[in-house]
């Protein structure tokens, strides 16, 4: 079956006291606006992930916790604003204090081995509350540090190396430019090899604002009737994905049906946590794909841009007419979702932010993908190689994200964090084994 098994290590990290690192050179003190795409509602919330790291005998000798601490204030030199803290103006307008204050960075040590994690490196990680220590006064989104490391060596000589970053300031490609500037620091270089770019100014709302689109995301109309799903007792499992169960599922849709990897497989996971639902057949249910909109401005938005460049299109059908249909009813709503963005589509996002004061998508019966799959965040290197593991710590009750990973057995494939009320993942593992045909699609 797909579905991974949590470990059940359990063990304390030693941590020294808390720390802010500056940037390593005197920086601009200003005051930066985000863009009306940066803070609308949704990314106003934190994001937790971590890169686990092997030991490696050309670093023998070398202290990860100095070398990053190091890369991390040359970096900041670059990318300043993350040095400082958000403040709200007006109308709910989301602004950096480029202060200088510094990033939170803390350092530990745990007496546990990589292999002590078992043979399969994936969400949820055991005690990650122990490897991302957070301090209360630091969690809130506004003056607080918008960003914050934790460094965790391991007596093998790997290490963990925690994040948690504030969404409104970066998008996962943003974070990740960040972080490869940080190894390209560790590793020696003098500057970043893709210059940040700012330019918030670029996905701000028109003037006047014209909402020019339709935008199903955030329509809250629905929001207040039918089934809610509950939020308590709520339990985070991995499932991983490779080309065997891929191709299991692709058995079951017509061979001149042109899809993806990722159409079928979202395609599966929407089905799946919508029957074990147990929704009214008549209830609206969605579909929300988060798309990385660079390369749909003309030109292009910069190379360097690292702030949030997503649209959020979304679908929406009804549980009967999802779960009774053939699997290519769902593919091809798929499809649609991500067809929808454009250059123009958003622009109307923008227009729409500042029109209706920067609501949230609607997340109820909603289900929201996010495709890490080419994010390149096992790329990122410290001068100890790639990272064994690399992407968010969990799913969300809500979102899915799409982890480039490898099983036990060494195959490349997507874990997929999922995140229910305990009975109802039971449920969901039943209908996703149902799916994959158990004994046709195990490993």
């Amino acid at each position: 079956m797909a579905l991974l098994q949590p470990t059940s290590l359990v063990f304390t990290v030693e941590r020294q006291e808390p720390e802010l690192i500056v940037p390593a050179k005197p920086t601009p003190h200003e005051c930066k606006l985000l863009s009306d795409t940066d803070d609308q509602a949704g990314h106003r919330f934190q994001i937790r992930g971590l890169h686990i790291y092997r030991n490696n005998a050309c670093m023998q000798g070398k202290d990860p916790v100095r070398v990053i601490r190091e890369a991390l204030a040359e970096t900041l030199v670059f990318f300043y604003p993350f040095a400082g803290r958000l403040k709200e103006g007006r109308n709910r307008k989301v602004m950096v204090d480029c202060s200088g204050e510094g990033v939170l960075f803390i350092e530990g040590d745990v007496d546990v081995t990589l292999e002590d994690f078992g043979d399969s490196l994936h969400p949820p990680f055991p005690c990650f509350k122990e490897l991302l220590y957070e301090l209360p006064a630091s969690i809130d989104l506004l003056n607080s540090p918008l960003l914050q490391i934790q460094v965790t060596r391991f007596k093998c000589g790997g290490f963990i190396f925690a994040h948690r970053f504030n969404h409104t300031m970066s998008d996962a490609v943003g974070l990740i430019q960040f972080m490869s500037t940080m190894g390209e620091m560790a590793r020696g270089a003098v500057a970043p090899s893709i210059p940040p770019v700012w330019e918030r100014h670029l996905l701000n709302a028109r003037d006047p604002p014209l909402i020019t689109c339709a935008h199903l995301e955030y329509d809250h109309d629905k929001a207040a009737t039918g089934t809610i799903m509950p939020t308590d007792n709520l339990v985070h499992r991995s499932f991983f994905f490779g080309p065997t169960q891929i191709s299991a599922l692709k058995r079951s849709i017509p061979d001149n049906l042109r899809c993806s990897a990722f159409d079928i497989l979202t395609a599966c996971i929407w089905r799946c946590r919508t029957k074990a639902l147990e929704l009214g057949p008549d209830e609206d249910v969605r579909f929300i794909c988060i798309v990385n909109a660079r390369s749909k401005f003309n030109p292009p938005l910069p190379l360097g841009y690292y702030g949030n460049a997503l649209g959020y299109p979304a679908v929406e059908t009804t549980a009967a007419k999802l779960c009774q249909n053939p699997l290519e009813y769902a593919i091809k709503l798929v499809k649609e979702a991500k067809g929808k963005v454009t250059e123009e589509y958003m622009k109307s996002t923008a227009d729409l932010m500042v029109i209706r004061g920067r609501p949230n998508v609607n997340t109820v019966r909603s289900l929201i993908v996010s495709d890490l799959s080419r994010a390149r965040f096992r790329e990122v290197d410290f001068g100890w190689g790639k990272a064994e593991f690399g992407g968010p710590a969990s799913g969300e009750e809500v979102i899915s994200f799409y982890i480039p990973s490898k099983n036990k057995e060494g195959k490349e494939g997507i874990t997929v964090p999922v995140c229910l009320p305990a009975p109802l993942m039971d449920s969901f593992v039943k209908e996703i084994n149902r799916m994959l045909k158990d004994d046709e699609a195990t490993g």
